[in-house]
């Protein structure tokens, strides 16, 4: 790979005395590059730079290729995987059934009584990112970060059609021409397609996938699938098309929040200011070795700067602005490779870590430390209690609703009779019969309004009401409130459920 040429001009930070590469480069006679970088006068923002990323080769470029593949063949191909569930059962494999009221992932069904799985869910992703930035920084954003995926995806389209970095340079600052015009209208055309697909697949997850696909390209499909399909479709296509780092920067709270959940022992990715300073050219810097004067390792190409997608420069430090998706990394470890010098000038590191070697200490790699002990034990206490209640979750529910007015009735007998609302709950596929029961009240007598006690039918996957009246006889006085419980039992499994409710008296 060619040596890069400067990334697009960028109001800098003025450097700090005797600290920055513009100070040494001068000393040792070095070209000051970013001493041409013009002032921003009477300006409270910049203009925005269209960052044109170089295409780089490497470890880190080719675990986001193969983490990009996964991930976008996971988004578009799930939908279409079937799974049977037996007969009026919906066969698709994942799916959010609105109609219905369920989820399913496979051979789990969750109603929307089981919203405690779904918190469980997000408490879990949250922990896990939380560990993941502990450890390794903004590994999620650098590498399976929906933003990150797309963005490139839609670079690697335009890479195809416009050229590399100076290719698309030239073009942008071209004349418009039939050429420019051609190449232009193809890359959005196909960013188009890509963003619509992605905005089909999404509303598949909501339908049987090949039904749903007939009736959109019939326009049969409800009017909401559309609506849904071209919102999706403009914010992908603007997202990760025109605003791409932006995103990240300006619109993600994530890097703020970063801050306050690393540490000097987190990894990130960080230049070795030991090792590659003072900057000057190859040619200089043999001069200077020649002469027994210090010289580093970076030739000051910008190649990493080019590499960048955010458009930073690493050799700052750790920057909000960076999305630790290690490009730089490949980008300086080719260079260093065709100037025969080792690499690893930028790569994975700790604050810690360069702190010693400047105090002549050896590198510390401390990735159990307390932070990530204990959110791996949160990781773990989460992700087993939430296996546990799968794993013995019960298939009935039962909910008791006291009638309100009036609360109890005196009967001319004596008796006492007190009114229910019960809703049975059946999450199998088959239709059940349950058995009710009533304790907590001697000699009490339980009807079911329009039924019996010992067989209450439930539709399979579905909810059933019943009007149950309980009586407390003539000569029995119980009190004012008495605590009662309702149990539901199938008796060819054993499986039951139970509810808590009081009978009032007066």
């Amino acid at each position: 790979m060619p040596l890069a040429e400067p990334a697009e001009k960028r109001p800098a930070i003025k450097p700090q005395p005797g600290s920055s590469g513009t100070a040494r480069a001068k000393k040792f006679g070095a070209t000051a590059k970013r001493a041409a970088v013009p002032e921003v006068n009477g300006a409270l923002y910049a203009a925005r730079k269209k960052v044109q990323p170089q295409a780089v080769r490497g470890t880190f470029r080719t675990i986001k290729w193969a983490l990009l593949a996964v991930t976008l063949g996971i988004y578009y191909l799930v939908p279409f995987l079937r799974w049977n569930r037996g007969p009026g059962e919906p066969s698709q494999a994942v799916l959010l059934d609105l109609d219905r009221g369920r989820f399913y992932f496979i051979s789990i069904e969750l109603w929307p009584q089981d919203v405690t799985y779904v918190m469980g869910l997000l408490i879990l992703a949250a922990l896990v990112l939380f560990l993941m930035n502990a450890v390794a920084g903004r590994v999620w954003c650098g590498y399976l970060c929906p933003q990150t995926v797309w963005t490139d995806l839609f670079l690697a389209v335009e890479r195809l059609i416009e050229g590399d970095r100076r290719e698309r340079l030239k073009l942008d600052a071209a004349p418009w021409s039939v050429e420019k015009v051609a190449l232009r209208t193809m890359k959005h055309a196909i960013w188009l397609m890509i963003a619509w697909w992605t905005g089909g697949a999404w509303v598949l997850y909501f339908a049987d996938a090949p039904t749903l696909v007939g009736n959109l390209a019939t326009f049969q499909a409800p009017p909401v699938a559309y609506i849904a399909i071209l919102t999706l479709t403009a914010t992908t296509y603007l997202l990760a098309g025109h605003m791409r780092e932006q995103v990240c920067t300006y619109m993600c709270p994530w890097p703020r929040i970063q801050g306050s959940l690393t540490d000097e022992h987190s990894l990130n990715i960080l230049y070795r200011g030991d090792r590659g300073e003072p900057r000057v050219s190859a040619k200089q810097a043999a001069q200077l070795r020649a002469a027994g004067l210090p010289a580093g390792d970076c030739v000051d190409c910008y190649a990493c700067v080019a590499a960048c997608p955010a458009g930073i420069d690493i050799r700052d430090g750790l920057q909000m602005d960076c999305i630790q998706c290690g490009l730089c990394v490949d980008a300086c470890d080719t260079v260093m490779g065709k100037l025969g010098r080792p690499t690893g000038l930028i790569g994975y590191d700790t604050e810690a870590n360069c702190r010693n070697r400047a105090a002549g200490k050896p590198p510390v790699s401390r990735i159990l430390r307390p932070r990530t002990i204990l959110y791996g034990i949160l990781v773990g206490a989460v992700g087993c209690g939430m296996l546990y209640s799968l794993a013995t979750r019960s298939f009935t529910s039962l909910s008791v609703l006291h009638d309100r007015n009036p609360l109890f009735v005196t009967l001319s007998n004596g008796a006492i009779r007190n009114g229910y609302t019960l809703r049975l709950i059946n999450k199998r596929p088959i239709e059940r019969h349950l058995v009710l029961s009533v304790d907590g009240l001697p000699d009490a007598r339980v009807e079911v309004v329009g039924g019996t006690p010992d067989d209450l039918p439930v539709p399979s996957d579905a909810t059933q009401e019943f009007r149950v009246l309980v009586f407390a006889p003539a000569g029995v006085h119980p009190a004012s409130t008495s605590a009662l419980t309702f149990r539901i039992t199938e008796p060819a499994t054993g499986e039951s459920a139970q509810a808590q409710d009081h009978f009032k008296a007066p």
